[in-house]
């Protein structure tokens, strides 16, 4: 009897615990529960990732993966175009995988992340850096470094979206909503540049 590769118990218990997340939530993640649902003894979760926190972290890795690659993958005429449209990417990752973005954001302090995972996490928001960065080549666009404006622009689309997920809002449509928080930002901070 041939034994199953590492790399394919890897993949099946975090697919598992993906499987989990979604369904049911962070809350729901036992080592037994995603053992049991990849068909794998529990000693794999702990040979494969030493427990519970190892999945955590490895959910929240692949979280920040996936948001990264959709804000890569931004378009538009101009550097601020696609700041924008990275924006309303940010929002369809949120709406699109809300327990992943809970583990990433509301949850960290149950994941622990270590520094490796804390890094594909500011990769993230590097590539936001690097967005500003590029629309302050062609003009003022607000006051402070690009990691402080950077900063900004992602506290008011992080604390727009939480919302949304929580329900708590008042317009029709929140896509249009964003869109005018958006516009709204950009019109702030364009013209705007350190004393």
């Amino acid at each position: 009897m041939s034994r199953t590769p590492s790399r394919e118990v890897e993949a099946a218990l975090l697919s598992a615990a993906e499987q989990i997340l979604v369904e049911e939530g962070p809350s729901a993640l036992t080592v037994r529960k995603v053992a049991s649902c990849a068909g794998i003894a529990p000693m794999g979760v702990y040979n494969r990732f030493d427990g519970k926190q190892g999945l955590l972290e490895a959910l929240f890795v692949k979280g920040f993966q996936e948001l990264h690659r959709s804000i890569g993958e931004a378009t538009g005429a101009d550097a601020r175009a696609r700041l924008c449209d990275a924006a309303q990417r940010y929002r369809r990752f949120a709406v699109e995988h809300p327990q992943h973005y809970a583990l990433m954001f509301e949850r960290m302090h149950e994941v622990q992340p270590s520094e490796p995972a804390l890094a594909e996490a500011f990769a993230a928001f590097e590539q936001l850096v690097v967005m500003v960065a590029a629309v302050r080549q062609q003009g003022p666009f607000g006051v402070g470094t690009d990691v402080e404006v950077a900063q900004q622009w992602w506290s008011a689309l992080h604390g727009s979206v939480s919302l949304e997920l929580l329900g708590v809002r008042f317009d029709a449509d929140p896509k249009d909503s964003l869109t005018r928080l958006v516009d709204a930002l950009v019109a702030g901070l364009v013209g705007v540049a350190q004393p």
